[in-house]
């Protein structure tokens, strides 16, 4: 049943995005279809025109229509907005937001008069923005105009990169309705960092339509040595680590290959260190995947690795879809921590863990994961169990409706400076505690802690680490303009800037009770995905924020 407004008519929701469609931005696709099919009505503003060449499929199943938003090209036509904006009964809204127009900017303030004006064309009654950067600072002012609730949704580079403007965010927290963001990692964060907008701060998981993934997992007990990475070629996704690791498997006479599907800004580099290691007939550079090329892909992979790493502007990975598609699919996992990965791949429980760009970790770790070894298929069904439970675009969506339905969140007294501390039930009980079945000695793959220690019975070369690598714009599901390229050092000592810094030293903390998707959906109705993987007979553990 979708709710009606005090008029009596459907909501709509305008979803304001800085580009539609996007190639790498399958979760908003999934997001937008999952609400339209609870019966919502969606309105799709887009800020820019797309520069995408290739389209998943399931665009074709979205049934919103697609605005886009202007950009007054002179002072001129700044004007001729302003003055439409006005005649189309937005004189007062324009009035009360003139001081916040001005520090906004030509093109920002511009295109939120237009998208003012549209969303009441459109019959809009709620703007929410995807990024916390350019979409929402537009939604956010369009919101003023034209008298219109907004909120957004938070995800990485957009409230850790060095260049957001803590103010700025700040302002936006305070005027939403409501804030989302995609993991504990991020809720604690922004909760630590703007404790008086810590009521409007809500946790919803970016969801999977489950059964596009059915969990058909590998036969571990026959090992497997076809490795599969995932993502744009940019700094962040540490591709170079995985190509390192290949070499030092190879050279410890180990038979494995890895495909890396994914295009970028350093494609170049990332060639020219696999000829470096003379691993052409072993990594290779895919190019760009649909999402049903992936699903493939990751039906004839054995091991999914996701070497993900920090830039030296503070951009890291929140939680992307990709690695979730791959644990719901069934795929062994070994990924990097950095920022939420630790929420989902745990080490003995769901996948392999690592720390971030340690080559000789990944490596062993790697050398696990392809191992024989039956009890391999117990942690790919942990792994699908804890995607289902937290991951269900449905539940996801149910939660998104009740979050525009319900009363927001009152301008109150600051929350505690720091309420990471506070206690706080297990997000789930689905996963179960496993310790790490001991390595046979009987097994043709050496140890992979003495291939990662360079101990295979002879000597590895010397692996000078990815200079060069760790360099370029990226733009990766993200809503910020593209960054110059830094010249890269080397890997192992990646300075962190402070903020990055000041994000992973609360891992050690117990995480802030979140305002879940459960709670602000609870009287929605559910429609939860039937597990078709194995059940662990093990007591489940309590979990805790890495």
């Amino acid at each position: 049943m979708v709710p009606q407004s005090a008029a009596g008519r459907q909501p709509v929701v305008g979803y304001v995005l800085k580009m539609y469609p996007r190639f790498s931005e399958t979760f908003i696709v999934s997001e937008i279809l999952a609400r339209e099919a609870q019966g919502e009505k969606i309105v799709i503003f887009s800020l820019r025109p797309t520069t995408d060449t290739r389209f998943h499929p399931e665009l074709a199943r979205v049934q919103a229509p697609v605005v886009h938003v202007e950009r007054p090209s002179s002072a001129h036509r700044w004007w001729q907005v302003w003055q439409r904006g006005e005649a189309d009964g937005l004189a007062g809204g324009l009035s009360d937001a003139l001081p916040e127009l001005l520090r906004a900017g030509h093109d920002d303030a511009g295109q939120a008069v237009t998208l003012a004006r549209l969303a009441r064309e459109h019959g809009v009654t709620h703007l929410h923005a995807h990024f916390a950067s350019v979409a929402t600072t537009v939604a956010r002012l369009a919101g003023l105009i034209a008298g219109l609730p907004y909120s957004f949704t938070a995800h990485a580079k957009d409230i850790f990169h060095e260049s957001v403007d803590e103010a700025e965010l700040g302002r936006k927290l305070a005027g939403a309705h409501h804030a989302i963001t995609i993991s504990e990692y991020n809720l604690a964060d922004l909760r630590r960092r703007f404790p008086a907008s810590a009521a409007r701060l809500t946790l919803v998981r970016n969801g999977l339509e489950l059964e596009r993934f059915p969990y058909r997992p590998a036969r571990p007990e026959d090992g497997g040595r076809r490795l599969l990475a995932v993502g744009r070629l940019v700094e962040k996704k540490g591709f170079g680590l995985l190509v390192e690791s290949v070499a030092r498997l190879r050279d410890a006479g180990i038979d494995v290959s890895a495909d890396i599907a994914g295009d970028g800004p350093l494609h170049a580099e990332l060639q020219a260190l696999i000829a470096r290691y003379r691993l052409a007939d072993r990594v290779r550079l895919l190019g760009p995947r649909t999402q049903a090329e992936i699903l493939e892909l990751l039906g004839s992979h054995d091991v999914f690795v996701a070497p993900f790493v920090v830039g030296r502007d503070g951009n890291a990975d929140g939680l992307p879809t990709v690695l979730l598609e791959a644990m719901a699919r069934g795929i062994r996992c070994v990924a990097a921590d950095v920022t939420a990965v630790g929420e989902v791949v745990r080490t003995g429980e769901t996948g392999w863990l690592v720390p971030s760009g340690d080559v000789p970790a990944l490596t062993a770790a790697i050398g696990e994961a392809i191992r024989p070894d039956p009890e391999h298929r117990t942690l790919t069904g942990n792994a699908r169990r804890l995607v289902e439970e937290l991951f269900d675009s449905r539940r996801q969506a149910a939660a998104l409706r009740a979050l525009v339905a319900q009363p927001a969140a009152p301008r109150g007294p600051a929350a505690p400076a720091d309420p990471i501390t506070a206690e706080a039930a297990p997000v789930s009980a689905i996963v179960h505690s496993a310790a790490p079945a001991p390595v046979s000695t009987a097994s043709p793959v050496p140890s992979a802690s003495a291939v990662a220690a360079g101990d295979s019975g002879s000597p590895l070369p010397e692996h000078t680490g990815t200079a060069g690598l760790l360099a370029g714009a990226e733009e990766d599901q993200d809503d910020s303009e593209p960054l110059p390229g830094r010249p890269g050092e080397g890997l192992p000592a990646m300075p962190m800037p402070v903020r990055a810094a000041r994000s992973f030293a609360a891992r050690d903390l117990r995480p802030v009770p979140a305002t879940t998707a459960a709670s602000a959906a609870s009287t929605a109705s559910e429609a939860p995905a039937a597990s078709s993987a194995p059940t662990a007979s093990a007591a489940p553990t309590e979990r805790t924020h890495r």
